[in-house]
């Protein structure tokens, strides 16, 4: 059943005591001046309803123990959000706190322009999107406790509507914010919007049961007054002190439980229920053995909420017992504490006495018990129609946006209209142009807020740019959207780093004389399906050169072996052809020390090994120095040949900020200086990102190989050059 008020929107001749639960004398001469300021305001618009509905509003807050701030903006609350008193008005005549609690109230309404809920069932997620907004983008929760009395008011007022418009405002209701009477804990506001829905959504079900109801009322009244005459008798034999009564029925929550249960109404159990206030927890549970004492109860219908609350705060013991005539009552047992807990749910923490308002606790604490509440386990509510639990989250953490449809995005705090375009599709955020924000053109850094509509500008030729990944400009601050540009970028520049990989690729294989096919063994180890991923993953520098080649590398024995046939082929050999002349002997064999490795040009000197020629070392290098320090007697005097020009290997150690596309843009310069590469070695050390490069080179002179330092020293992250064993 829903309650009878004195005053209602659809029928203004029934004008009654709007103030007859307040309490607080000082109270109602406010809540009176602020109505006679009101209809002086409105007198030259015409419009009584909104008055009658602000009168109403109040009536209904009233009963919870709401203060007297909440109050007042209930009252002007209809008129304020038709615009017929602006904002500058309440500010000057009533401040600036006034007009905040009414600008959140405000900023709940655009709930009821939300599209989707005007086509059809509305998606799950969207609903729970919408429930989840609610509560993140009001900070003042008595905005929300006027919203839900101003949602009654409206099913109160569509009575006499055409049928779309009951449908659309009673299936929101449902939906949105019966829920979140139940998830607040306000019993009163919470049964009185799902009876008025069920009325409009359902209204031949409705009548029949409300006419079943009536039908045996009666006799119900006159049993339930026989029990509980009983029952008060056993309380006082036990010394338990407590109020009983039989309790109001919900027609709502008697069609779930025959919808549940599938039982008809005869078949349940809680037709006829009963009460018991206590003044004690105590007492709840003499009561309790009180009541099972007298009759027997229905073991499977025992609950103790006291012990274990439900997920909105609900504390009770629920028993079912049969009582005379074998007939089952439904018995519910709770402290005064509880029964305005579960009455008025948060807004039992703005209780007042006669006066003086009685907060319990700061603003702030308030708030942190309401989202601590929201938190909490799975809803074990008796309401099954939620559509979805409200999932805990941190709401600072969250902001949530229309798009033009009118669908709820959840977005991280922070986030700009490049996030959202990109949240609804890449080719969205790809295209994107200029974002509006409430119909108003804002820049791509733009922060979003809650309850903004965002609209993306798209043109079809448009692509992403680079900069947008730059943190520092803001663009993108969702990890999300900037995968997608990332990943747009790398199939954009998927041919140029295949060539590139491709090349790097072959060099290196070359020297070890393996197919590239080969690779083609190792694409699982990579997790790369064709040879061409794993080909543009290495020209990207997402894949190391060196991993790849470490994999394709053959056994020891056979690299062994394969390096003593390059070292063969490489090997300088005497006579006409060589690049050094040896001082006084011919036809000796020649080869260059490994330790210093000297380039044309450079002062060398040879020394004379034993089996292996004459070794020709630079003449600063310390290793030479140590040798003819023990045998002074096998050094030579040498010099380089001028008929003829050679290619030499040269040993490079880089130092450098490891950063994907390193090696690709290092080997690029040793191609353009037509440099074969001998070895290309990295090493990188995870927690400092410093990678140290080993690189072998054949060039043919030493200022080649200056010049090659010079342009590796140019690349972006390298701090230093230098060669491997130098002197």
């Amino acid at each position: 059943m829903v309650y009878v008020r004195s005053t209602h929107v659809d029928k203004p001749e029934q004008h009654g005591d709007w103030l007859q639960h307040v309490t607080a004398e000082a109270t109602k001469k406010q809540l009176q001046q602020h109505f006679q300021q009101l209809q002086a305001h409105l007198q030259a618009k015409k419009h009584p309803e909104w008055v009658l509905k602000g009168q109403e509003m109040v009536e209904i807050l009233a009963a919870l123990n709401l203060d007297p701030d909440s109050l007042i903006a209930a009252l002007y609350s209809p008129a304020y959000q038709a615009q017929a008193i602006s904002r500058e008005t309440i500010v000057a005549e009533h401040g600036e706190a006034l007009a905040a609690l009414l600008d959140a109230v405000q900023q709940m309404q655009m709930i009821s322009d939300l599209q989707h809920f005007q086509h059809g069932k509305p998606n799950a997620e969207q609903i729970d999107n919408v429930r989840r907004m609610l509560l993140s983008m009001v900070a003042d929760v008595r905005a929300v406790l006027i919203k839900l009395a101003e949602r009654i008011c409206a099913l109160r007022e569509i009575k006499s509507a055409d049928e779309e418009t009951r449908v659309l405002v009673a299936k929101e209701c449902q939906d949105i914010y019966a829920p979140l009477a139940n998830r607040l804990g306000i019993g009163q506001l919470k049964w009185e919007l799902e009876d008025l829905a069920f009325r409009y959504l359902h209204p031949t079900t409705y009548k029949a049961i409300a006419k079943q109801l009536l039908e045996r009322r009666v006799d119900r009244e006159n049993y339930i007054t026989d029990f509980v005459d009983k029952l008060q008798q056993g309380l006082l034999a036990e010394g338990v002190q407590a109020d009983v009564y039989g309790r109001p029925k919900h027609i709502y929550s008697i069609w779930r439980k025959m919808q549940k249960k599938h039982l008809s109404f005869e078949q349940l159990y809680d037709i006829r229920a009963v009460r018991i206030i206590t003044h004690s927890l105590k007492d709840c549970y003499a009561a309790l053995g009180v009541v099972h004492s007298q009759w027997r109860h229905i073991q499977s219908e025992f609950d103790d909420y006291i012990a274990t609350p439900k997920a909105n705060g609900y504390q009770s013991i629920h028993t079912v017992v049969v009582g005379p005539e074998e007939k089952h009552v439904e018995i519910q047992i709770r402290t005064a504490d509880m029964h305005d807990d579960a009455e008025l749910g948060v807004a039992a923490h703005w209780l007042y006495k006669e006066g003086v308002a009685s907060k319990q606790g700061g603003f702030e604490e308030k708030i942190a018990w309401l989202r601590k509440l929201l938190a909490w386990h799975e809803d074990m509510a008796e309401n099954d129609d939620l559509v979805a639990e409200i999932r805990s989250q941190v709401f600072e953490d969250r902001v949530y946006v229309f798009t033009p449809k009118g669908e709820v995005i959840d977005l991280p705090q922070g986030a700009t209209p490049l996030d959202f375009a990109y949240y609804i599709h890449s080719q969205v955020g790809h295209r994107c142009v200029g974002a509006k924000v409430d119909g108003h053109i804002v820049p791509f850094t733009y922060t979003l807020k809650n309850g903004e509509r965002v609209e993306i500008l798209t043109q079809k030729n448009t692509k992403p740019r680079r900069d947008w990944l730059n943190p520092a400009l803001g663009y993108l601050r969702t990890s999300r959207a900037r995968s997608k540009v990332v990943t747009y970028f790398k199939k954009l520049d998927r041919d140029k780093n295949l060539k590139a990989g491709r090349e790097l690729l072959e060099t290196e294989l070359q020297k070890l004389e393996i197919p590239l096919s080969q690779a083609n063994t190792i694409l699982e180890r990579f997790n790369f399906n064709q040879l061409d991923d794993l080909l543009a993953a290495i020209g990207a520098g997402d894949v190391r050169l060196n991993q790849v080649v470490n994999q394709l590398k053959p056994t020891p024995d056979a690299t062994t072996e394969r390096l003593e046939r390059l070292q063969r082929k490489n090997q300088r050999k005497p006579g006409k052809h060589s690049d050094v002349s040896v001082q006084g002997i011919g036809n000796l064999m020649v080869q260059f020390a490994k330790c210093c490795q000297p380039l044309p040009g450079e002062p060398i000197m040879g020394f004379v090994t034993q089996g292996r020629g004459v070794s020709v070392h630079h003449r600063d290098c310390e290793q030479l120095k140590h040798l003819l320090e023990v045998h002074p007697e096998r050094g030579l005097q040498v010099h380089w040949s001028r008929q003829e020009q050679g290619r030499y290997r040269a040993d490079l150690r880089i130092d450098a900020d490891d950063r994907n596309g390193l090696l690709h843009d290092i080997t690029a310069i040793l191609a353009n200086e037509k440099t074969s590469v001998a070895q290309l070695d990295s090493q990188l050390d995870t927690q400092t990102q410093h990678a140290r490069i080993s690189l072998g080179v054949f060039i043919e002179g030493q200022a080649s190989l200056q010049r090659i330092i010079d342009r590796l020293l140019q690349v972006k992250g390298i701090h230093k050059v230098e060669r491997s064993g130098s002197h």
